[in-house]
């Protein structure tokens, strides 16, 4: 998980939509439904994060898909954050994407149960990536380091949100094996692994390849070093 810094507003109607936020769940529901300025709200969310998805960090767009505005904290058990742009995030996937993924469906649309804010790790908090280690395998799990209670709360977000979901460990297992292949490529042929790392971790028009920490992983020393010379921005 990619940790977002929201460097956009959401626009003059969020702000003020905002001002007399909800006080329910029904009232919070109601109220976003007949919110008229979703796309841009949208549109700002997405480049805040680089096309990323808040959550997989996959590029929806790359793959078909589609996303929607998530309410990190949900509006119905938040109502009066409905309208906070803080916590707004874009998720992959759309309602539509739902009639063909929903067995496998991952992220906000993922999350049924109960929501515990003292367990969930938010895309918006700084170190969020410092719980997460990916595998060659496609799967996401709790890093090795982390303390128990640490540990807790790695596995109830990787858990609420499916983000071990069999659409998500298979596009993960398939990036993880052409970035190996890559890999060993460029050392058999002494091309410059600083440049292959940079290709996939350093933003074009705004956007980023997927699954960024994956790759920032997998790349280590090399994928900090390309970061602090062409993005510092991302480190």
């Amino acid at each position: 998980m990619k940790p977002i810094s929201p460097q956009n507003s959401g626009g003059s109607r969020l702000a003020l939509a905002h001002q007399h936020p909800p006080t329910t769940k029904d009232e919070a529901r109601s109220r976003w439904r007949n919110f008229g300025d979703k796309a841009l709200v949208q549109a700002q969310l997405l480049n805040d994060q680089y096309g990323l998805c808040c959550y997989s960090e996959l590029r929806a767009d790359l793959e078909g898909l589609g996303y929607h505005i998530e309410h990190i904290r949900p509006k119905s058990q938040f109502p009066g954050q409905t309208f906070d742009y803080t916590n707004l995030a874009a998720s992959a996937l759309s309602s539509d994407d739902l009639n063909t993924i929903k067995p496998d469906a991952f992220g906000g649309h993922a999350k049924r149960s109960q929501f515990d804010p003292a367990l969930f790790i938010s895309c918006h908090d700084a170190d969020c990536a410092r719980y997460f280690a990916y595998l060659s395998d496609g799967r996401i799990v709790a890093r090795d380091n982390l303390n128990a209670a640490d540990t807790d709360r790695a596995n109830y977000t990787i858990a609420l949100l499916n983000l071990n979901s069999g659409y998500l460990t298979n596009r993960r297992r398939r990036w993880y094996d052409e970035l190996d292949q890559l890999f060993e490529e460029h050392v058999a042929k002494h091309w410059s692994l600083n440049d292959l790392a940079a290709c996939d971790l350093i933003p074009s028009q705004q956007g980023l390849s997927p699954f960024f920490s994956l790759t920032r992983q997998f790349f280590g020393p090399i994928a900090e070093q390309a970061l602090q010379q062409h993005a510092p921005q991302l480190v």
